[in-house]
């Protein structure tokens, strides 16, 4: 195991419901409404795909730029209240540091998000690289971040173990060749070779992650 690779909403920080409160909010300001379906429709997605589902369900002509930074600051606002970690998940993090083994950190949200979040957990120095929506053209379930991450980090994906909460990111890790942590947060993950669903990071170490790498 050369790396193990980080998603960050959902997985090390509970913001999930904070997007859905800035994703209601911004519904409203259409002139629409918000539910927990529409929200399961897009955990683990993109802006990009957030946005384009919000103009097509809301029937409005606003320009996807302006919605972006709608949400944006939105999140951002959020974020600067106070957010919680995922149980054990800093507590993991410290352990494959400690390890020796590389880190990275892989979302699909955008840099300056994944800014406020490190900075507001203060961990930023706690990743050797960190890969976000910025970094690539096509986002999870696409392979791209993952393989990007491999290539920053300078390993193999498949000596890479990758921890997600939505079946996006666990498609995108394992396309990239990557054994998967699957902690479902909103949805539901079966489980499947070389991948490990666990209800919470406390229950994985860096012996389950050196196993689960190997098998």
């Amino acid at each position: 195991m050369d790396a193990v690779f980080f998603d960050m909403d959902g997985l090390l920080v509970d913001t999930e419901k904070l997007w859905f409160q800035v994703e209601s909010d911004v519904m409203r300001r259409l002139g629409a409404a918000w539910s927990d379906a529409d929200q399961e429709n897009l955990v683990g997605g993109s802006m990009p795909a957030t946005v384009a589902y919000m103009l097509k369900a809301s029937g409005s002509d606003r320009s996807p730029a302006e919605i972006e930074a709608w949400m944006i600051d939105g999140v951002l606002d959020r974020l600067a209240e106070g957010f919680e970690t995922m149980p054990g998940a800093l507590e993991l993090l410290g352990e494959v540091r400690a390890s020796g083994v590389r880190t990275g950190l892989v979302t699909s949200s955008a840099r300056v998000m994944a800014d406020a979040v490190l900075g507001g957990i203060g961990r930023r120095d706690h990743f050797d690289i960190i890969v976000t929506g910025d970094d690539v053209r096509n986002y999870k379930p696409d392979p791209e971040p993952y393989l990007l991450a491999a290539r920053l980090t300078g390993v193999e994906p498949a000596n890479c173990v990758a921890l997600e909460d939505s079946p996006n990111g666990v498609a995108a890790a394992t396309a990239a060749g990557c054994a998967v942590v699957a902690v479902p947060s909103v949805l539901p993950i079966a489980p499947a070779p070389r991948r490990l669903v666990a209800e919470s990071l406390k229950q994985v170490d860096v012996a389950a992650l050196r196993a689960l790498s190997l098998s």
